[in-house]
C-alpha cells in the first residue's frame, strides 16, 4: 500500500518543492512506504523517468529541475516481498503513465506483469478503444467480479493533458481517501493532504474521474 502524487500546472514548477513535501508524507505514513519510489515528469515535451530502490526521503530529491506535470508513487510492497527496483512505479507504456495503491485478493484474471499493480495497467490496457476511461470502468467491473476481495484499488492514469483517477475501497478511510486541490490552472492530487493550505477536497469513495 503506497502513496500517490500528481501535479499539474499552466506553468513550470520547482520538481524538489513537491517532492519535500511527498517525502515527509511518505516517511510519516503509518504505512511503511520505503520499499523504493520513482517518478516521472515532463520535460520539453518528452517524459522522464526516475527510480531508486532507496526510500525516498533518503535519495537527493533536487536534481530533477522544473516540470509543468509531475507523478511520483512510494512503494509498500505487499507482505514486503518483490522488493526491486523493476516493481517500482511509475509503470508506463507510449502513451500513459500508472501508478497505484491498493490490495486485491484472490484475482481471477490472467496478465503479463510482474506485480499485481502491473498487471491491473496491461489488463485496462485490453479494453482501451481511444477512450482511456471507458477502458478503466470495464476493466474495473470484471475485477470487482473476479476478485475474492478488494480492499482498495487507487490509482492514476495520466497522459501529457489529464489525469485519469480511480478512488474504490471497502475499509480504512483515513488512509485510503485522496485528495485534490485545485487552484485556477494549478492541480495536486495526493493520497493526502499535501501541505496545511486551504482547498484540499476529499475525492469519494468508488470516484473514477478525469481531471484536466
Amino acid at each position: 500500500m503506497c502513496r500517490l502524487l500528481y501535479v499539474k500546472s499552466k506553468s513550470q514548477f520547482e520538481i524538489v518543492h513537491y517532492l519535500q513535501q511527498f517525502a515527509q508524507i511518505a516517511k510519516n505514513s503509518k504505512e511503511y512506504q520505503g520499499h523504493g519510489w520513482g517518478l516521472a515528469y515532463l520535460c520539453n515535451g518528452r517524459w522522464r523517468f526516475y527510480k531508486d530502490i532507496k526510500p525516498i526521503w533518503e535519495d537527493n530529491l533536487s536534481e530533477f529541475g522544473t516540470t509543468r506535470l509531475l507523478l511520483a508513487h512510494a512503494r509498500s510492497a505487499f507482505q514486503h516481498k518483490d522488493i526491486s527496483v523493476n516493481n517500482n512505479m511509475p509503470f508506463y507504456d507510449n502513451k500513459y503513465v500508472f501508478i497505484f495503491n491498493g490490495e486485491l485478493q484472490g484475482v481471477r484474471i490472467k496478465e503479463m506483469g510482474r506485480i499485481g499493480a502491473e498487471k491491473i495497467f496491461n489488463y485496462i490496457q485490453r479494453f482501451n478503444s481511444q477512450n482511456i476511461l471507458l477502458s478503466i470502468k470495464k476493466g474495473l467491473a470484471i475485477l470487482e467480479k473476479r476478485a475474492r476481495y478488494i480492499k482498495a484499488i487507487n490509482f492514476i492514469i495520466a497522459d501529457k493533458k489529464a489525469a485519469y483517477v480511480v478512488s474504490y475501497f471497502n475499509e480504512d478511510d483515513d488512509y485510503f481517501t485522496l485528495h485534490y486541490q485545485q487552484v485556477q490552472h494549478h492541480l495536486v492530487i495526493c493520497s493526502e493532504k499535501l501541505d496545511e493550505t486551504d482547498g484540499w477536497v476529499a475525492i469519494k469513495n468508488k470516484t473514477i474521474r478525469k481531471f484536466e
